[in-house]
């Protein structure tokens, strides 16, 4: 009797050619995507300016931003944004942020007053009685005021505006035998301040003025001696776009014609004249017309200019004849 042998069933599943080599074109398709890519960023680098490939260059070499490398955040955010009245509020609140930031000035915070004003944005750095951002009675900045004023500096040196630096001192006279008083230590300070600064990230054509005014303006005028009157004050100045100089003699339309020149007694008045497309031309002063005491005939109209009677050479005549005997009686 023969064995019941189980019955093997080997299936094979047809291939499709064998061509695709498994996965291998997704790695090959992946490649010439990344190619592409890179070659479209080279074309559009090519054509951007230099301030655009700055930034992305410096975005590579610092993608945390770190430090104030151009693409940071420190500087890179705030590129080619113009500060404007409409603006000046978001960079107000930003700088305000990054104080919050700084561990070491939270504790200063009163002693920093950012305001909004006509001219800009007035960042003030206000002294105490033994110094906050300098050294007492010196232009020597204090580690306080070195590291705020490169932090502004980071955040200002991305923006195209100007930026003018002013001192103040209080009334307190400063004792010197050499002749060095409130006027040169509100210029030093100003000094000291625009170099820290231009050390750290804000541009040397960046800085509009420098300006000393010892005790001149005072911020509490009740106190002069007030601590808080020895200040340095930042002005970020709104962009302005100059007007185009006008030449002599044009004007706005509508605009008023300058003053005639006044005429001396006993001179004739200046002659009017006829306005061409050519020349000008004087006019004569019309000459006021003769009376003429003959009436005309009845019916008869005058014709402008003259006392004759329109009509016929007859009728002329007649009528020239009895206008002479009227003026002539025998």
């Amino acid at each position: 009797m023969p064995q019941n042998k189980p019955i093997i069933v080997i299936k094979k599943k047809g291939g499709h050619g064998g061509g695709h080599n498994g996965g291998a074109w997704k790695v090959a398709y992946a490649d010439f995507v990344t190619a592409m890519m890179s070659l479209f960023i080279v074309l559009w680098l090519m054509n951007t300016s230099e301030k655009v490939r700055q930034a992305v260059a410096g975005y590579f070499n610092d993608p945390k931003g770190n430090s104030s490398q151009t693409g940071s955040d420190q500087s890179g955010t705030n590129e080619n944004l113009a500060l404007t009245e409409n603006n000046v509020a978001q960079l107000k609140k930003k700088i305000e942020e990054a104080i919050r930031q700084m561990n070491d000035m939270r504790s200063l915070q009163n002693q920093i007053q950012i305001t909004i004003t006509p001219e800009g944005l007035r960042i003030e750095l206000l002294e105490t009685k033994d110094g906050t951002f300098f050294d007492s009675g010196s232009a020597r900045l204090n580690e306080h005021g070195r590291e705020l004023l490169e932090m502004l500096a980071g955040q200002l040196g991305g923006i195209p505006n100007r930026v003018s630096i002013e001192g103040h001192t209080d009334a307190q006279p400063y004792a010197s035998t050499d002749g060095y008083g409130n006027w040169e230590l509100s210029t030093d300070r100003a000094n000291a301040a625009r170099r820290a600064m231009q050390s750290s990230g804000l541009r040397t054509d960046q800085v509009s003025q420098v300006r000393g005014y010892a005790d001149q303006k005072l911020r509490v005028r009740a106190d002069p001696m007030d601590p808080s009157n020895r200040r340095i004050s930042l002005i970020v100045q709104y962009v302005t776009v100059d007007a185009p100089p006008v030449p002599p003699g044009a004007g706005p339309p509508g605009s008023a014609a300058p003053d005639p020149k006044p005429v001396n007694a006993g001179t004739a008045p200046p002659v009017a004249t006829k306005a061409t497309d050519q020349k000008a031309e004087p006019v004569s002063p019309p000459v006021p017309a003769q009376p003429v005491s003959a009436k005309p005939a009845a019916g008869k109209p005058l014709a402008a200019g003259s006392g004759i009677a329109a009509g016929t050479k007859g009728e002329a005549e007649k009528t020239v004849a009895r206008l002479w005997a009227k003026i002539h009686p025998k």
